[in-house]
């Protein structure tokens, strides 16, 4: 016996053959033992072979058995940025209901770069996962629904599934499942609530003017003022990032442009925080001299002082959704559903606002 098969680390790995072949029995008779199949092996075969796989040190390829459509399975969890706390939330969601399972996750970002989510997306299809859950807003245009779409074919094909968390729902009958919340509603909730309040000046920060999540939220705002016959102030809308340094330069630049503003609507509650900052830079107060709302209700926002007036987005409900309609497919529940296993599902939470101290009524501000 060559010193590989002895000794198990001398020239290579041990393989499923080498067990078998120590053991005096067939490949499949290893790979029932070891999966724990029901087909029936004998208690003599069972314990011969445990007993090589312990001389031998042998270790399954989790892989080999997950392409199998044995052993663990995996889900791949793609996200633009690690570090924004949204993105974390669903994250977490996700890890969690596929804990729960026994399943394994992994966590890739993109940098919110297209090719490098080809990438990513390539490589976990050649890895043979459950599923691919991409989370975050996305540019909705025509390019990306032609990318996404096949995506999807690509992962369906493989025997995968692709799970959109926050984007915008794919056109046609496309293999994937969306799970997403009540986005421009919230705005709309949000911004009722500043004009219900005496508002009517409200700078709007709803974030990069291209992103899909920017622009559900802004169509929201213009909702509501038209509900309340209010004109709508395009020169108060500002564009930009999602971070704490575009709250603050929008805040800084539009008091210089004009200072009747009583309100400021956040596309996200780091973005608040900024904003937050620059009023008190420029000697305002919060709420007293200005009214400032956030958007997702992210821990941050209960320990900004004032605690931040904000719209809730059940991120991490919306992970653990995710992951059930996956391992709903894997059991074939869609199809005992009536429906085919590759037709479109989306999938749509609620959202709502969270009063806390960060508004009042205006005020007339020197």
């Amino acid at each position: 016996m060559s010193q590989r098969k002895a000794t198990g680390d001398a020239v290579g790995r041990v393989t499923i053959r080498d067990v078998a072949e120590r053991a005096g029995v067939s490949v499949a008779s290893v790979s029932r033992v070891l999966s724990g199949s029901n087909y029936p092996v004998s208690e003599t075969v069972r314990g011969r072979v445990m007993q090589v796989v312990r001389d031998l040190d042998y270790v399954t390829n989790a892989h080999a058995r997950s392409l199998a459509g044995a052993g663990t399975p995996t889900v791949a969890i793609l996200i633009n940025n690690v570090t924004a706390s949204a993105f974390a939330h669903i994250a977490k969601g996700v890890e969690g209901a596929a804990t729960l399972r026994g399943w394994l996750s992994l966590v890739g970002t993109t940098g919110d770069d297209p090719e490098r989510e080809l990438a990513m997306v390539n490589l976990m299809r050649q890895q043979g996962v459950a599923a691919v859950v991409l989370l975050g807003g996305a540019y909705d245009h025509d390019a990306y629904q032609l990318r996404m779409a096949r995506f999807a074919r690509s992962l369906d094909t493989a025997g995968s599934h692709l799970v959109l968390v926050g984007r915008p729902a794919l056109q046609g009958d496309v293999p994937a499942t969306t799970v997403d919340y009540d986005n421009e509603s919230g705005a709309y909730a949000m911004a009722s609530h500043l004009l219900s309040a005496g508002h009517r000046r409200i700078l709007v920060l709803p974030g990069p003017a291209e992103l899909s999540t920017a622009q559900g939220r802004l169509g929201g705002v213009r909702r509501a003022f038209a509900a309340y016959r209010v004109p709508f102030d395009r020169g108060l809308v500002r564009h930009g990032p999602y971070d704490d340094a575009y709250g603050y330069a929008a805040v800084e630049a539009a008091l210089h442009e004009t200072s009747d503003f009583t309100a400021v609507l956040a596309g996200t509650d780091i973005v608040a925080a900024g904003a937050m900052q620059a009023l008190r830079a420029a000697g305002l107060r919060v709420p007293e001299d200005v009214s400032i709302t956030g958007y997702d209700d992210i821990p941050l926002a209960s320990q900004l002082t004032p605690q931040l007036t904000t719209v809730h987005v059940p991120y991490e409900e919306m992970g653990r959704v995710a992951l059930r309609a996956v391992a709903d497919r894997r059991r074939g529940a869609a199809a005992a559903a009536g429906r085919r296993c590759s037709d479109a599902e989306h999938l749509v939470l609620g959202t709502h606002v969270v009063v806390r101290d960060s508004v009042r009524p205006p005020k007339r501000r020197r």
